[in-house]
Formats: C-alpha cells, sequence, structure tokens
C-alpha cells in the first residue's frame, strides 16, 4: 500500500473556494491562503449566529497502546462515510504540532484513505497559527523580563516567575535552562525553561475564546509572576495583553481545508490532552455545528484526558451539547491491554481478548456517566478473526453501546458507512442528556478527587506538600471555583503508564498545581508528566526530505 503521504499527494482536491461555496460561505468571507486552504471571516460568525446548530458527535478511544487505534483516521473517515450515505458533515480537528511529527508520535491528518490535505501543510507550518502563539507567549515573557531589567516597578519576584517560554518542537535540552548571562545589559540572570508550544496557556486560550474581545481579556489574565510581597503579578499589568492580541488575531480565525473525499474540514488549535486540555478551537466546533448537519470533532489520547476535558472544560464553556460519542478500538489494543506481546497481536486470542477488554469497559462507562450515548467504533484489521469481533460486540451491547467496524484507512468512507449509520441511527433513536462530571464550587482537591474516583478508577489522591501549597494559593487569589485540566500519562488510567487495563488499588499522586486563570482553569500534574518532550533515538525528522523541486517525502 501507498505510503500516507503518498496517497495524499495523488489527491484530487478542489479549490479551498469551491469547498466553502459548497457550505453557503460567500466569497467576502474567505480569507485566502494559496489554493486550498483558507481562514473564515469574523463576519460570518455574526451571520450564522442565528442558525440551528447540527448534531455534534465526539471521537474518543480507549488507551492508546503501540498497536495503534487511530482515532483521526476514524474521525475522517466517519465524516467522509457521512457524505456516503448522503448527510451534510463538517469535520473539526486540532492542528499538529512539530514535535510529534519530527519526533515519534507523527502528525494528527489521519491516515491512508482518510487524510485531511494540504497534508504536507497542515502538518507542518500551516496557515503560521503555531508560530504566532509561540510569538505571543514569548513577547510576554520578553516584557516580563525586560520590565525587570528596566526598573522592575512591579517588584516582580525573579523567584516567582510563573510564565515559561515556548517552542513547537522537542528539545529536552530547553526543559531548565539559565537565561540573562553575560553582563548587565543582558538582563537579570535567573532559571527559566521551554514548554512546547501546545502546552502552553496562550493555546488553550486560542482554544477557548469565543471572540477577540473575549481572547484579549483571556491574555490580559495570564498569571505571570508574583512580587516581593507574594501578590500576583498579571499580563495585563506589564500592558502585554494589546500587543500579543495583535499577534494572535489571524490565528484565532478558523482554518478550512477538506478530507482526501472533499469534504469540509476545521483545523485550528491543538493544545495535547496529556498536558493540556486536547480539543480544537471552540470557535471551529462552533462554525462547524452551523455549517453542518453533523459535527465530528476529536479529543486527544483516551476518553480519560481528552473526553473528560472536552466534556468538564470545552463544553462548559463553549455552550456545547454532544449528541453521541463514538469511542474507537482495535482487536489488537484490547489484546494488548490483556498481556500478549506486540509481535503476537495478529493471532486470535479469545482469552487475552477477555481480559484486556476491561479497558474499553471502563471508558464505555465513563462516557455514560455524562449521559451521552456511545457507539463504539472497531477499527478493524485483516488479522482480526470473527471469533474476535463477535466477542468484542457482544461486549459492548451487554453495557447499553452500539457497535460497528470500520475499515476507513484502506477504504476511505466506504469503509466507514456502516459507522455513519449506526452514528445516525443512535442520535435519532437515543436522546442525550449531557451533564458535567462535577460541580466548580467544589474545592480544588474535591474536583481532583472526582475525576481520580469516577474517571480513572483510582482510590484516592495523594496531594504532595508542594502541590498543597499551591492549591491554597490559587484558591486565596479566588480561583478556586474554576474546572481543573489533570496532566497525566495517556497510556494508563492510572498515573503510572506500565499499567494496563483496568489498573485496581492505586492512587493518583499530585505533585504541583499550577493556575492558568486566563484560560480558565487549574492544570493539575500528576506522575512524571513533562511539558516539553524529547526527541527519541531516532526521530521521523531523519526520515523527511525535500527534492530539488519542492516535493516533500518521508512526512509519514
Amino acid at each position: 500500500m501507498l505510503t500516507d503521504i503518498e496517497i495524499a499527494q495523488q489527491a484530487k482536491m478542489k479549490k479551498i473556494g469551491e469547498i466553502a461555496a459548497g457550505l453557503s460561505i460567500e466569497e467576502d468571507d474567505i480569507e485566502y491562503y494559496g489554493h486550498y486552504k483558507a481562514k473564515l471571516s469574523e463576519e460570518l460568525f455574526c451571520k450564522l449566529k442565528d442558525k440551528e446548530d447540527g448534531k455534534l458527535i465526539l471521537v474518543t478511544a480507549i488507551n492508546p497502546t503501540p498497536a495503534g487505534e487511530g482515532k483521526t483516521t476514524i474521525s475522517v473517515g466517519m465524516a467522509e462515510a457521512m457524505g456516503q450515505i448522503g448527510k451534510n458533515a463538517v469535520l473539526a480537528l486540532r492542528e499538529p504540532s512539530l514535535g510529534p511529527v519530527f519526533g515519534i508520535k507523527g502528525g494528527a491528518a489521519g491516515g491512508g484513505y482518510a487524510q485531511v490535505v494540504p497534508m504536507e501543510d497542515i502538518n507542518l507550518h500551516f496557515t503560521g497559527d503555531m508560530h504566532a502563539i509561540t510569538a505571543a507567549n514569548n513577547l510576554l515573557c520578553a516584557m516580563l523580563d525586560n520590565h525587570m531589567q528596566q526598573g522592575n516597578d512591579l517588584r516582580i519576584d525573579q523567584r516567582r516567575i510563573m510564565i515559561k517560554r515556548v517552542l513547537d518542537m522537542n528539545d529536552r535540552a530547553l526543559r531548565n535552562i539559565v537565561i540573562g548571562l553575560g553582563g548587565k545589559v543582558d538582563g537579570i540572570p535567573r532559571s527559566d525553561s521551554f514548554q512546547i508550544t501546545v502546552a502552553s496557556e496562550v493555546m488553550a486560550i486560542l482554544c477557548l475564546s469565543a471572540d477577540l474581545a473575549d481572547m484579549k481579556e483571556r491574555l490580559g489574565k495570564i498569571l505571570v509572576a508574583y512580587d516581593l510581597d507574594g501578590n500576583p503579578v498579571y499580563a495585563k499589568d506589564l500592558g502585554a495583553n494589546g500587543a500579543m492580541t495583535a499577534l494572535l488575531k489571524d490565528a484565532l480565525k478558523p482554518n478550512l481545508v477538506q478530507t482526501l473525499e472533499n469534504t469540509p474540514a476545521f483545523i485550528h488549535g491543538g493544545p495535547f490532552a496529556n498536558i493540556a486540555h486536547g480539543c480544537n478551537s471552540i470557535r471551529a466546533t462552533r462554525l462547524a455545528l452551523k455549517l453542518g448537519d453533523y459535527c465530528i470533532t476529536e479529543a486527544g489520547f483516551g476518553s480519560d484526558l481528552g473526553a473528560e476535558k472536552f466534556f468538564d472544560i470545552k463544553c462548559r464553556y463553549g455552550g456545547l451539547n454532544p449528541d453521541c460519542v463514538v469511542l474507537v478500538a482495535t482487536v489488537r489494543a484490547l489484546k494488548y491491554n490483556g498481556g500478549v506481546p506486540k509481535a503476537q497481536l495478529t493471532e486470535e486470542n479469545i482469552e487475552a481478548l477477555s481480559k484486556g477488554i476491561v479497558n474499553l469497559q471502563v471508558h464505555i462507562e465513563n462516557m455514560q456517566k455524562y449521559g451521552v450515548p456511545v457507539v463504539v467504533a472497531i477499527n478493524r484489521f485483516a488479522s482480526d478473526t470473527d471469533a474476535e469481533l463477535a466477542f468484542v460486540q457482544e461486549f459492548c451491547e451487554k453495557l447499553g453501546a452500539d457497535f460497528a467496524l470500520a475499515e476507513v484507512f484502506a477504504k476511505g468512507g466506504m469503509g466507514g458507512k456502516a459507522l455513519a449509520e449506526q452514528v445516525c441511527r443512535t442520535i435519532e433513536t437515543k436522546k442525550s442528556n449531557f451533564h458535567v462530571l462535577y460541580d466548580t464550587n467544589l474545592s480544588i482537591a474535591e474536583k481532583i478527587e472526582t475525576i481520580a474516583k469516577e474517571i480513572y478508577r483510582a482510590d484516592g489522591v495523594n496531594i504532595t506538600a508542594q502541590a498543597a501549597k499551591a492549591i491554597a494559593q490559587i484558591e486565596a487569589l479566588g480561583h478556586g471555583e474554576l474546572p481543573v485540566c489533570i496532566a497525566k500519562t495517556q497510556y494508563s488510567l492510572s498515573d503510572d503508564p506500565s499499567l494496563l487495563g483496568k489498573p485496581e488499588g492505586f492512587k493518583i499522586t499530585v505533585r504541583d498545581v499550577t493556575l492558568s486563570a486566563g484560560a480558565g482553569f487549574i492544570v493539575v500534574l500528576t506522575g512524571n508528566i513533562m511539558t516539553m518532550p524529547g526527541l527519541p533515538k531516532a526521530p521521523s525528522a531523519l526520515r523527511i526530505d525535500c527534492d530539488n523541486e519542492g516535493n516533500i517525502t518521508g512526512l509519514f
């Protein structure tokens, strides 16, 4: 079979104006970025504000394994399949980060015959949103250090700087650095560190902002430091949020592209789900709901991370009411959770499947706790046997979840018709009674414990002394009513990546807590999660190349 990039490069794309016209978007509302990419104007939101919303479908998954689940591929393929069965669907996904693209995880444009295109552009610079976010964040950092250099009127305590510089690349050498070396004119020496751009609060703010005014206000609320008396210093105190907004004004506009089968797709915003809230922008999702009868969106990693944050953070702030959850799994991944080595996953093994399927069970039950109907989508592989598929289907139906097979990687939309039809039936026959998991009036510790017990199935929470001190400070500042965004390993329901399936008898350890007042949530750091990844021994960058005609190769 052809590689992803070879398939993408053979795609018969329509000019983006034609894709927009299919959504009844007028020419004046299209801002072109070449032939196949566009941003959409602020005026379009005003024109559509009274239009009825379509149905909202969230695609999530079990905990990821080396066997692969294909969540984005299923999202894209299901959107294509909706067109195959005569439905008007619009896709709303996150933008890829350069870190994973050149590292090990890969991009976020789907795979096989279920991709968004132009694939190379989307996975690399796209429309410059990531660069704008990086620039805005680092402008704030530069203004902070300059303020201290130029007299420090705000009496900022250089030992209590909260904001970090960012770079959209995996670079472990920047996790802990010293800046300001060289002499008096070169700044004040202090310890500093970098995060990856997609982990930044500026990224979260862009994804959660309702409009330009809301974004500017949120940027001003970023906690940058504390002064010598222990009082908070915000970005607005430095006068930085106006200039930051100027850098981000175009980045706030959703990006329109298409799938291989010319289904419209909004790709906008890209926070990681293991260290941020893991969802595309509220604005892109809202636009897709206005322009399509069905909006298909995705939340990163397993439902314990992305879906929980989609419901408890994004839906809470965006006023969104999901109609259906599509929970992606593979037979291979379920057997891996049952203890089968990766080399033996193609062999039929009902016993291992029966052990590993408890991971799927937890995710089904968790999604049902939010009152949303669930459809389990099995991303089918050639090695899956009829007996294994029948076992999974019967298991899902006993739990009250609908079931469908999908073969979109190899067949595109045609391979997702059964899934699309099942999702439409589920929406028509099962009413969603969506509600969030917890009340934000609970204490920070109570909110953490609710998620740990209800979603991760932990026995409780261990909060370190450092985290307890941080929680007390955040509550003293009056921000204790915000929802929590837990940074946790994606590989396990626990905070230990080696515990597969359905771990039992464990507690979640909270090592630190930070405030993202602008984004509107509290970040809870568990386990050994890092906000600046590193490259593997043999990064994907070694395979990526560009010939003399500008053709890119090796990009998946």
